[in-house]
């Protein structure tokens, strides 16, 4: 298969559509159709971005066009499941928006529906795909770092609920609050330590600010009055593995903190890392400053080392989708497994079931 020739139909017109596009695009894949059942929504895409069809719904255009080799999927988290796995068993690798699923059962129909089809699923962590992200992941293949043994994952904000009573802040359409909407620093701090297998997780959510609108971000969908709003706005929780390894994590939408911070740092054999995006107004890309340093003892000094990669704005989201496409046709390599997807999300479902009863919860 050419990259010329792979075919690619897109299914929700939001704000990740433009990323999505020029990532394939990009790898040299063909957009060929979006779809979205909003009235109006995929036409207006399509003549935006020079997409050739349009359709509102993604049976009418898995129907119109048999010939799509894939299906990247842009829409609200309670709809993952179900289209992936129609997309799949109508025989097109799926790249898939975070998270994966509403919960780990979820992936696993999703991981079933792609081994019985023989083809790829791949999901959007874009944070492995950043600049920063690529540079220290060859500092720990190269063994400078040594192993990791532990780990702080953090995505916090000040202000930055998404609407209130739309799908973000509705469980049963989002899955939950912040700790699933800003899983990037947890998934990525899996990966810089080898997605070890997690074994007891110790977790606690608080709801404080959830019906305060001083603490809406600039980003998300409009208010619904008459909407749902029964999620967490912060997460706090502790990971431990059956290797020895720790993770912390820190992550929320409104809590009272200086500034939005979105990091990894670890703690490893050889040298310790952080890779990290601070912003000066919460969700505002255009206001980052972006971090990548390795911590060591050279010649019995302490020495930070500065990592300069090159700029990203998009935070890794293009490139993700680039990935995809490179994966397909034998260029590189996956960013991500779908048995990395299901272990994070095992953790996520542990997370909230320790908040729910207090206790922790052994997965071992």
């Amino acid at each position: 298969m050419t990259p010329s020739k792979l075919k690619i139909g897109v299914v929700g017109a939001g704000g990740m559509l433009p990323y999505h596009i020029q990532g394939f695009r990009r790898a040299g894949a063909e957009v060929a159709a979006v779809a979205d059942p909003a009235p109006g929504a995929a036409a207006r895409a399509a003549a935006q971005w020079e997409i050739p069809q349009s359709f509102e719904s993604a049976d009418a255009m898995l129907a119109a066009l048999p010939e799509l080799d894939a299906v990247s999927l842009i829409v609200p988290n309670r709809f993952h499941k179900d289209l992936a796995v129609c997309c799949l068993r109508a025989g097109k690798h799926v790249f898939c928006e975070k998270p994966p699923g509403l919960n780990a059962g979820e992936v696993e129909e999703m991981i079933a529906a792609a081994e019985a089809s023989g083809k790829r699923l791949q999901f959007n962590f874009n944070n492995r795909a950043r600049p920063e992200a690529r540079a220290m992941a060859e500092y720990l293949a190269n063994g400078t770092v040594g192993r990791i043994q532990s780990a702080q994952a953090k995505w916090i904000r000040r202000t930055g609920i998404p609407g209130f009573g739309g799908w973000f802040t509705t469980k049963a359409l989002s899955g939950g609050g912040p700790l699933i909407d800003l899983l990037h620093m947890v998934d990525l701090a899996l990966y810089f330590m080898g997605y070890p297998e997690p074994a007891h997780v110790l977790g606690r959510t608080f709801n404080d600010f959830i019906t305060d609108k001083r603490f809406k971000g600039p980003w998300g969908i409009p208010d619904r009055a008459d909407g749902v709003t029964d999620v967490e706005t912060a997460a706090h929780g502790v990971v431990t593995f059956a290797t020895g390894q720790i993770l912390t994590l820190q992550i929320s939408w409104a809590e009272m903190v200086k500034r939005e911070e979105v990091s990894v740092v670890f703690q490893g054999t050889k040298a310790g890392g952080k890779v990290e995006r601070l912003f000066g107004v919460d969700g505002m890309d255009d206001t980052a400053i972006d971090a990548c340093e390795l911590y060591v003892q050279e010649n019995g000094r302490s020495v930070n080392r500065t990592i300069v990669p090159e700029p990203c704005p998009d935070m890794g989201r293009s490139a993700s989708a680039s990935n995809f496409v490179e994966a397909l046709t034998g260029r590189a390599e996956p960013l991500n497994t779908p048995q990395e997807a299901l272990k994070l999300m095992r953790i996520i479902d542990a997370l909230y079931a320790s908040a729910a009863s207090g206790k922790p919860v052994s997965l071992g």
